[in-house]
């Protein structure tokens, strides 16, 4: 069953450790067969180093298994959440890479400070207000996805132009056009975070760039008018 998407998500999560965004199992991809409505994940707690294609679990969008003999992520909730909210995203990652869940920890949105920013996200990666004490004892995946969803539906942020959140205290969740894409975005969003950490220890005061420098290096990259790259 699906065993292209297995495949494919396979590979997402192998890049996890290929780019330092891991350590341990500290981390997990999922995509999604939005036709099927099933999703594909990574075992919970598989090292790396062991993991399989054929291992991948298959699940339904209600949580309930359809293929596979070992348990799903811990963060299965959350992924689940995400892709019944954002339908238009085909693939998450949630990892505990360093610089983002310093931002996360601190409670501290990473600000578009720079272009290298505004290549992938068109303004600042929010972080969510802290999780309540009885949204962390019962269902605490599905309620961290929901705080997401409240996050953005709040401030006004699109999902798409935006792919990623920091969940506070706790760390980065992104997303994208295939399992893939949001390894992708995880990994600039690491890279910018290391960035706008060192930037405020330079200049701890306002760092925002200019609005019009970030439409046009996000719109030259993104939209009907995109420029960028080969046609």
């Amino acid at each position: 069953m699906l065993e292209k998407l297995k495949q494919e998500v396979y590979e997402a999560n192998m890049l996890l450790p290929k780019y330092n965004l891991v350590t341990f199992t500290w981390g997990n991809v999922s995509g999604i067969d939005r036709e099927k409505h099933l999703v594909v994940i990574k075992p919970s707690g598989v090292a790396y180093e062991e993991l399989m294609p054929e291992q991948m679990v298959v699940l339904d969008l209600d949580g309930n298994v359809v293929e596979g003999d070992l348990n799903p992520s811990s963060d299965t909730a959350t992924h689940l959440v995400l892709y019944k909210q954002f339908p238009e995203i085909q693939g998450v990652v949630h990892t505990h890479s360093p610089w983002a869940v310093t931002f996360a920890q601190a409670g501290l949105d990473v600000p578009a400070a720079g272009t290298t920013h505004a290549d992938t996200f068109y303004g600042s990666v929010p972080v969510t207000r802290k999780m309540k004490e009885s949204e962390v004892v019962q269902d605490y995946e599905k309620q961290t996805g929901d705080v997401i969803v409240e996050t953005f539906e709040e401030r006004q942020i699109n999902p798409s132009e935006v792919p990623a959140v920091l969940v506070n205290d706790h760390g980065p969740f992104t997303w994208g056009k295939s399992a893939e894409d949001a390894v992708h975005n995880a990994v600039v969003l690491e890279e910018v975070s290391k960035m706008t950490y060192h930037t405020l220890q330079l200049n701890p005061h306002q760092i925002d760039m200019d609005s019009y420098l970030l439409d046009k290096h996000y719109l030259r990259k993104h939209g009907k008018n995109a420029y960028y790259g080969q046609k």
